[in-house]
């Protein structure tokens, strides 16, 4: 009889490789990763299977945010610099990570009204309504709202940090200032505006979105900034639609935990757009 070309009681050859099976002084994965604080973090309350994958999924997206916020600290420093080079990179790498977030929902959705149920009271009146890192990426991004840090103020040191966000130029509020620079026409109180108040698109920023689109060649760098911005808002309006259907297919129309009214609330998000001119010009083109 022939040999198989794979049989399952053979081990993978290890001669010739010269792992360290000593560590000695050396860090291991483990610990360079504090996989011990990481593990020991999923601590469900209820006693019920299916609480590990709701804490798994929601923690495993705070960490996603935490490095799109690192990846958009740095776009923000690059388009204050006129760096934009880098900057892709970055971007890229941000759409991939809200690919991730995106397929979280599909993990999520395996969850049943009646496995939800089971467990819900559990979590008080926690929400993911209480996140503050997705509410530092909105302030980001530019969709402020002064009341939403109202939820923190028991939290001094998050109160704090959102509420410089709050007043801070946004990234599109850098990206005007920078369009201004390049010599496109952008309204001076765009430029020197109260950063704490929500954007209101300008027929003017459009006209400069749409010079840029004109004039591709001539400034490929803002262009291709523009469509990469377009990319980030447009994943950022599917995370959404997926968070309603996915809340709506869990828990249908109920109330929220965190006290918001759940489907209906969500549904109120998903017509925002962080760069509404770059939305107009296709109109235009």
């Amino acid at each position: 009889m022939s040999k198989r070309p794979f049989d399952k009681s053979e081990r993978v050859d290890l001669s010739g490789e010269a792992i360290h099976w000593d560590l000695g002084s050396s860090l291991s994965y483990g610990q360079y990763l504090h996989l011990d604080k990481v593990l020991e973090a999923q601590k469900p309350l209820s006693g019920e299977h299916d609480e590990m994958l709701f804490i798994v999924v929601h923690q495993v997206s705070e960490l996603w945010m935490r490095l799109m916020l690192h990846e958009l600290s740095d776009v923000l420093e690059r388009v204050q610099r006129d760096d934009l080079g880098p900057s892709f990179k970055s971007l890229l790498r941000i759409s991939r990570v809200q690919s991730q977030l995106l397929s979280s929902w599909e993990v999520l959705s395996t969850l049943t009204p009646a496995d939800y149920s089971a467990f819900r009271n559990a979590l008080g009146r926690s929400s993911g309504f209480q996140s503050y890192q997705y509410r530092l990426l909105e302030f980001l991004l530019g969709n402020k709202n002064a009341e939403m840090i109202e939820v923190h103020r028991r939290d001094p040191a998050v109160y704090a940090r959102l509420e410089r966000a709050l007043r801070a130029p946004s990234l599109y509020d850098e990206v005007l200032r920078l369009l201004s620079r390049r010599g496109y026409g952008i309204p001076d109180d765009y430029l020197n505006r109260e950063f704490s108040e929500p954007y209101r698109p300008s027929k003017q920023v459009a006209g400069a979105w749409l010079g840029i689109y004109h004039n591709a060649e001539k400034d490929w760098d803002l262009y291709e900034l523009a469509e990469r911005l377009i990319d980030l808002d447009y994943k950022f309006q599917l995370w959404r639609f997926h968070h309603v259907k996915t809340v709506e297919r869990i828990i249908g129309y109920k109330s929220g935990t965190g006290g918001t009214g759940g489907v209906s609330y969500l549904a109120k998000a998903l017509e925002l757009k962080f760069f509404p001119e770059l939305w107009q010009v296709r109109t235009s083109m």
